[in-house]
């Protein structure tokens, strides 16, 4: 599959400033950071899966009923190995404030994060201050150095070309609470998913057990096709 897109002058503007970051050499105080969210949809089981044992493999039947579906904000540091993921009901602009507040707080010593996101209308700092407050949203975005991606670049984005995201289908029991912040794990090491209060807005409580219905959502740790060299 192709992408196809008008390579005009905003088209290769954005891109090279994309790919500049991206050359950057890897900095504590500076870190390169890169969001998106994916909708996923949810199933449960209409008969009861069999679980592993020695010598047999676990079996899920093919029929499901559909429940619905969800949100996940994926968020992605790729030279220091560290992702993030944020399950939600749904995609709004007061969830991508809530998200990008707990990232920026997750940066505490972090002199400017660069963020590159694409052109989503909510990816503004207008979503910030109307959900965060004018004071702490103007502090939140003022934190960042954000670069947009070309119209129709999604290529330049590192977490689309990853395995950072889980399936397009999950069961609902992934989501017996919905996850507030999945904290930063390293690429490739396995760490479960915690489980939080409903993401709302409010202040995360004390975090509940992991999940043992709740996917893994791990990175392969390769370098993005694509990405290997500057386009000139």
């Amino acid at each position: 599959m192709w992408c196809i897109a008008d390579l005009d002058a905003e088209y290769l503007r954005k891109m090279e400033d994309v790919l500049a970051v991206y050359e950057k050499p890897y900095r504590a105080a500076e870190p390169v950071v890169c969001l998106d969210e994916k909708p996923v949809s949810l199933h449960s089981d209409l008969r009861a899966p069999l679980p592993a044992r020695p010598g047999q493999v676990a079996k899920r039947d093919n029929e499901y009923k559909r429940c619905g579906t969800a949100n996940v904000f994926a968020v992605v540091e790729p030279k220091a190995g560290r992702h993030f993921n944020c399950a939600t009901p749904y995609r709004s602009a007061a969830q991508f404030a809530q998200v990008v507040r707990r990232l920026v707080a997750d940066y505490p010593f972090a002199r400017k994060i660069h963020l590159v996101m694409d052109n989503l209308n909510i990816h503004c700092r207008k979503s910030l201050t109307d959900h965060l407050g004018d004071k702490e949203g103007r502090y939140v975005w003022n934190r960042l150095k954000v670069h947009y991606t070309p119209k129709h670049g999604s290529w330049l984005k590192p977490k689309s070309n990853s395995a950072c995201y889980p399936d397009n289908v999950w069961g609902p029991a992934a989501f017996p609470n919905w996850i507030y912040w999945r904290p930063a794990s390293r690429l490739g090491t396995p760490r479960p998913t915690v489980t939080g209060p409903a993401f709302n807005g409010s202040s995360p409580a004390k975090p509940l057990a992991p999940s043992s219905a709740t996917k893994g959502i791990l990175l392969s740790g390769q370098r993005p096709r694509g990405l290997s060299q500057r386009v000139r």
